[in-house]
Parts: C-alpha cells; structure tokens; sequence
C-alpha cells in the first residue's frame, strides 16, 4: 500500500498476539507506517479493545477510515476460548490469582451442557472490577487495585451463540457469539456460579467481529514485513 492509501483510509485485521495490549498494537502499527513513509503523523484506531490475555481479531483503521470505527465496534463478535472451573479469580481471568476453589468432581458433561441455556438470548451482565470501564472519572481497575469496592450496575447484552466445545475437566471450552460490551470474563465468572461451583476465563481468542474472520488477519511480523517489502 502506499502512503496515500493509508491516509485514505485502510481497515487492517491484526491477529493480535498474547501479553500485547490493543494500544501497543496501534502503537506499532502507528509507527511502522510513519516509518516507512517517514510522516510524521498518521492516523491509527482500533475497533474494539482486546484484554493483553487475550489473542485474535483485531480490527484497526488508519487516515480518514478512523471514522469508521463505530461501525465495526457496534458489530457482533465471535469467540473461542477455555473457562476453567473448581476456581475463581477477582479479575475472574488469568491477570490475579485464584481466591477460592472448589469442588468439581460430581460436576456432570449434562449440567455444563444445560447451563449455557441460562447464557443465550438477551442476559443481564455485570462488568468485572477489573475493567477499563469508568465510574465517577476513574477506571474500575483502579478502584479494584487499591483494594477499594465500588457498585458496578449490571447491563443488557445478547448472546447469539453459546456451544460447549470440549469439556476436559478442569477445562471446558467453548465458542460464543455475542453483542457489543458483552464481557467473556463475566461470563466465565456466571457459568461457574450456574454450576454452583466456580470458574474463570483461562484461555481467549476473538474470531470474527461482524463478516470478517481472523483468519483473514495478518500478524504484525507479517505486515512489518509487508512495509519493508512493497510491491513493485
């Protein structure tokens, strides 16, 4: 692509790798193109943020297409991913420790199957501590890091698709369609309490938002080397 086209406007799908936060992701990607067209601004959003543990699809859009990125934030999403039950975490995934564990050995493939039915359609869902979301100016995870409890109201969303993909105890993995703002972590957190029992997210993976797939997505390696190497 040349500068020009960037400026215009590119939707970019990033296959965002683990331990990366989507803002790092733009950072680069931000700077790979300035780089190679030595500008020294260049326009670069992401649609839809990705927590750090998490990998996949990633939609980002550069120059006058960062207008667009509501659009691509409203569409629904695709996930695969592992909850993993008999404990719980107070960021209900792999960023804190576990805080309590339980009992799994009488939990039945019938019951984990039955209760994704309390899990589709449209659910009222409470965001976890741990998020970027605001209240009264500040981000929860900064009231759940100083240790500070805070009322975090519960909010509609809808889950399309819920299949059990595999249950290997601990582990049960899973593939979900969902609206936007629909936390997976929460989700795990509220299966688990479905199943008297515990459990949190292990393991996550965004496959497609709206009509496009990771599969289509190029990793950052890969499009580095796309600017390194243009076409002739």
């Amino acid at each position: 692509m040349t500068e020009q086209e960037f400026k215009d406007g590119q939707v970019l799908l990033i296959d965002k790798p683990l331990n990366w936060t989507s803002f790092q992701v733009v950072n680069k990607v931000r700077w790979l193109i300035k780089q190679r067209f030595g500008l020294k601004k260049i326009k670069v959003g992401h649609a839809g943020t990705l927590d750090p543990l998490a990998t996949g699809l990633l939609i980002l859009c550069t120059g006058k297409f960062t207008k667009r990125i509501e659009t691509f934030q409203a569409q629904e999403k695709e996930y695969t991913g592992t909850f993993t039950l008999g404990a719980t975490t107070p960021s209900y995934d792999l960023e804190t420790e576990i805080d309590q564990t339980f009992e799994i050995s009488k939990i039945t493939s019938e019951e984990i199957y039955k209760a994704t039915e309390q899990f589709t359609g449209e659910i009222q869902q409470q965001p976890p501590i741990f998020s970027a979301l605001k209240k009264e100016g500040k981000r929860l995870y900064e009231y759940a890091r100083a240790g500070e409890k805070v009322e975090i109201p519960k909010r509609t969303v809808h889950i399309s698709a819920f299949e059990i993909t595999r249950i290997d105890l601990p582990e049960v993995d899973f593939r979900v369609a969902c609206s936007k703002g629909t936390y997976i972590r929460s989700l795990a957190h509220d299966f688990g309490k479905a199943l008297n029992n515990g459990a949190h997210l292990s393991a996550l993976r965004r496959t497609k938002i709206g009509d496009f797939s990771v599969e289509n997505a190029t990793t950052i390696e890969a499009f580095e080397a796309s600017l390194q190497f243009p076409e002739s």
